[in-house]
């Protein structure tokens, strides 16, 4: 049986990754319904302990996984480790005797538990002594609750969690009242910026990226101006002397280093690394998820019947997050960079099978299974399939990013 799996980013004050919550499934038609919260719970963590490597999908950081009553009461939990599970209490578990008993014993046992959604009612005192976290909805709460809540449990020892930040305004503002960690898709939404904020050494990779993708390439006009960034050059040849690529000889100068890749890796690798670049003062979160994308995207095109066009959807799914890494709108910086025409429309929104693509990756990366199957049935994919496919992608990209 195939399983779905996605994850979800919960990042510090700092901006790196903190945790990831899981979210583990089967095909929608072929295993079981997802309103059954005591199967889907029950299923996580099975599949965590024989399908799944928690160290591959976390990156060694921990592994947030919702409990319902059930899973409490039958201490399932305790099938994952300790160091790295933490227990996330859903929102409509009663907190009665049994449930604080079973919370008790993952305490004694050394879990980290947290409350998920919450909204405070006396009746969860007993928990609140056992809480590590609590998760505060920041769509469902307004913000005097949000502040509120704040102030009362921080001095309790308690960490804040604000989740479905949707914004960079909202992740600010939660930051200033307090609370230390964040997560949600702030960071999937572009944060428009003037022009003349952007740092000169962004304008400088926007250059490459421009030259990469010009009509014709002049290598040289290009080695030279890779040169002048040298983060990026150490970068190229860092890369191109890894194990990736398993050459015979050692690459010791750009321009060698381009001839040997080829105008459409070139394109790709060159990409990629101006992208990481550019993120520097962004999450590290963005340059893999970009990273994943990208290789979805690439590895999409052959059962899609666009093989041909592999690295245009590499490509595609890479600049995804431009917008956010370069704070300004994803059109604006499009029209700066010579792209293919379908490639900027589809980045741009515009519908169409590449957008339907990249809208099944963005699907998966959420975990919005509903919109998988159907764009799995518009597209003729098999959607059993894309569990693995999406699983190849992130132990890829964690790769190349430790590179």
């Amino acid at each position: 049986m195939e399983h779905f799996i996605a994850r979800q980013p919960i990042f510090d004050t700092k901006g790196r990754v903190y945790a990831y919550e899981l979210l583990f499934r089967s095909g929608l038609h072929n295993y079981f319904d997802c309103d059954d919260q005591d199967l889907a719970a029950a299923s996580v963590i099975a599949n965590s302990n024989l399908l799944f490597d928690l160290d591959e999908m976390t990156g060694g950081t921990k592994a947030f996984i919702n409990c319902t009553s059930k899973v409490l009461q039958e201490d399932l939990m305790t099938t994952l480790p300790r160091q790295q599970a933490v227990v996330e209490v859903l929102e409509d578990v009663k907190p009665d005797d049994s449930i604080i008993a079973a919370c008790q014993r993952l305490k004694k046992q050394g879990y980290t538990l947290a409350l998920d959604d919450f909204v405070y009612h006396e009746n969860f005192e007993p928990l609140l002594e056992l809480a590590d976290i609590i998760k505060v909805d920041f769509l469902l709460s307004d913000v005097d609750e949000q502040e509120r809540l704040a102030k009362i449990m921080i001095p309790r020892g308690i960490k804040m969690l604000a989740e479905k930040v949707e914004t960079h305004e909202v992740y600010e503002q939660a930051k200033q009242m307090g609370y230390q960690l964040f997560q949600g898709y702030f960071f999937a939404k572009p944060v428009i910026i003037s022009r003349k904020d952007i740092p000169t050494n962004k304008v400088q990779f926007l250059r490459i990226l421009k030259d990469i993708h010009a009509q014709e390439v002049d290598f040289k006009k290009l080695a030279l101006t890779i040169q002048s960034e040298v983060s990026l050059s150490y970068k190229l040849l860092k890369l191109i002397n890894s194990a990736a690529f398993a050459l015979r000889h050692k690459v010791t100068s750009i321009l060698q280093a381009l001839s040997l890749l080829g105008l459409r890796e070139i394109r790709n690798w060159v990409s990629l690394l101006s992208i990481a670049s550019m993120a520097d003062d962004k999450p590290a979160e963005l340059v893999v998820s970009s990273l994943i994308r990208a290789r979805l995207c690439e590895q999409l095109a052959q059962p899609c019947k666009m093989g041909d066009r592999q690295s245009d959807m590499f490509l595609m799914g890479l600049f995804s997050l431009l917008d956010v890494i370069m704070s300004r709108p994803i059109g604006e910086i499009l029209q700066e960079i010579t792209v293919e025409e379908d490639i900027l429309e589809s980045l741009t929104g515009t519908p169409g099978t590449l957008r339907s693509i990249l809208d099944l990756v963005i699907a998966i990366e959420k975990g919005e299974w509903e919109q998988v199957s159907r764009l799995a049935i518009e597209l003729q994919l098999e959607e059993q399939s894309l569990s693995t496919t999406y699983l190849d992608a992130v132990k890829w990209a964690q790769d190349i990013y430790s590179m």
